[in-house]
């Protein structure tokens, strides 16, 4: 009989996909300066680039809603990965604007399944009670990618071009999917669950559990992303912080979420998602104000915006368990691409809407930033009344049935 790999095995697959997954989309906004030129691309036009990967994904997401469940999720998950590792490779091929927007559509379009599935994958895999570690273990990708990955990506392309680092994060990718589709045993144990309850997109909407969730996501997501695409620009125009330290505020921010989001994933086990992300919300609140509506030159700025990061990642690890509770085995992928489509679409319409709230003033500040700040609070504080509500719906439920394969629980992460 083939030994199943422990628990720490599996989380540190799925950890590695999201870190080759998060790379591949963080990285294209900051090389935007090293591509734009050689492209002949206006840089106007960088945000376009990135907003194109986000609407493939949301678009993916949607049509993933329908069949994700029907597949083994070890081999959805393996060929969402190829998928991802030949649209980041044509990235590195492009010689126009078209050439890089299609690459980047087909990479929204494998990349949103790729964490769909990712994050079912652990569901099924960890139990409940050890379920908030795990996906906080899983959630550090994120961090290693903003500390790590995309400072290695902008030295690639200063060392041998913009192309280079494109074509690294296609080969990380390669040498990836054979390792985990070897590693990670067969996960079809939501095959043979029950008839779905959901099937599709517009049959998930209909449960009041899904659409709380989905509402939720919506608010956690688009609360953050109102101020995240304005940070960079009013810390150098309103706040004269100095462009060359910028890197310090998220490589301290970075490393100080990965260790956060570990601690705060266990806490959630303990004492449950609405708790923890009530204590987020607080953080959140705080530093937002002090950060966007009533800044003080006393205050340190790394400080504060590496506490804003924190305090942004704080409330993810409760957010992520706590959808994990909502669906069954059978219908768990359907639903993690209906909550990453909601997740793409939120983050888009966050930085639109911060377009219309903010102007430019004639020496080139941003204008508005109190407003901006004071909606991003309102919309925030809506976060622990929505979470208490689905909790309690999850907590009426009927018990998810076990997790389709064995693992070693002593070996967790």
């Amino acid at each position: 009989m083939v030994r199943q790999p422990s628990e720490r095995t599996v989380i540190f697959l799925i950890g590695a996909v999201q870190f080759v997954n998060i790379l591949d989309f963080m990285m294209v906004l900051p090389l935007g300066p090293f591509f734009a030129g050689p492209l002949g691309i206006p840089a106007s036009q960088i945000g376009v680039i990135g907003g194109s990967y986000t609407a493939a994904a949301a678009v993916s997401g949607i049509a993933c809603s329908f069949f994700l469940d029907r597949f083994d999720r070890r081999k959805a998950l393996g060929t969402a990965v190829a998928g991802l590792v030949v649209a980041t490779a044509l990235g590195g091929f492009s010689v126009g604007f078209g050439s890089i927007i299609f690459a980047r559509i087909l990479a929204g379009f494998f990349g949103g399944p790729a964490t769909s599935l990712s994050l079912s994958i652990v569901a099924d895999v960890i139990p409940a009670e050890r379920r908030g570690k795990a996906l906080g273990a899983v959630m550090g990708s994120f961090s290693v990618a903003a500390v790590l990955g995309v400072p290695a990506g902008l030295e690639l392309a200063r060392w041998g071009g913009w192309r280079l680092p494109f074509f690294s994060v296609a080969g990380l990718g390669l040498v990836l999917i054979p390792v985990a589709i070897a590693l990670l045993p067969p996960l079809k144990g939501h095959l043979v669950a029950a008839r779905p309850r959901w099937t599709g997109f517009f049959k998930l909407l209909s449960h009041r559990t899904v659409q709380l969730s989905a509402v939720a996501t919506a608010v956690v997501m688009s609360s953050a992303f109102l101020v995240i695409p304005i940070i960079t620009p009013y810390l150098v125009f309103n706040l004269r912080f100095p462009a060359k330290d910028l890197k310090w505020i998220y490589v301290i921010g970075g490393a100080l979420s990965f260790g956060v989001l570990r601690i705060i994933g266990a806490l959630v086990d303990r004492y449950g998602s609405t708790r923890l992300a009530t204590v987020g919300t607080v953080l959140f609140l705080i530093v937002s104000w002090l950060a966007f509506v009533r800044y003080d030159s006393r205050v340190p700025i790394t400080g504060l915006f590496v506490l804003f990061m924190v305090g942004m990642n704080f409330r993810m690890a409760p957010y992520q368990t706590l959808i994990s509770k909502v669906p069954g085995p059978s219908e768990r992928a359907s639903f993690m691409s209906l909550m990453s489509a909601t997740q793409h679409l939120s983050t888009s319409a966050g930085a639109v809407f911060s377009s219309v709230v903010l102007s430019t003033g004639a020496d080139g500040t941003l204008v508005g930033i109190p407003r901006l700040g004071l909606l991003a609070m309102v919309v925030a504080a809506l976060v622990p009344p929505l979470f208490l509500l689905v909790e309690r719906r999850v907590a009426r439920a009927a018990p998810v049935p076990p997790a389709p394969i064995t693992v070693e629980a002593s070996s967790t992460v």
